[in-house]
């Protein structure tokens, strides 16, 4: 996931790293950018499942969705 200022996350000091939790490796996870720049990671699963939000607040530390991307 390319290192970009994904809104409600928080860099690590000095890195310039976004912590995104399990989201920053997870293939659910979808990178969206709004017309104004801002942008947020939306969670696949919540097309089809309403327990998982659309727009989980970050960083996500427990997801019962949660897939590691492969590679």
């Amino acid at each position: 996931m390319e290192a970009k200022r994904v809104r409600g996350a928080m860099n690590e000091s000095g890195s310039g790293k976004i912590k995104l939790g399990l989201c920053a490796d997870c293939r659910h996870a979808q990178q969206i950018e709004s017309s104004k720049g801002s942008v947020f990671l939306l969670c696949a699963l919540s097309k089809t499942d309403q327990r998982f939000p659309k727009y989980p607040r970050i960083p996500v530390l427990a997801c019962s969705g949660y897939t590691r991307q492969p590679g």
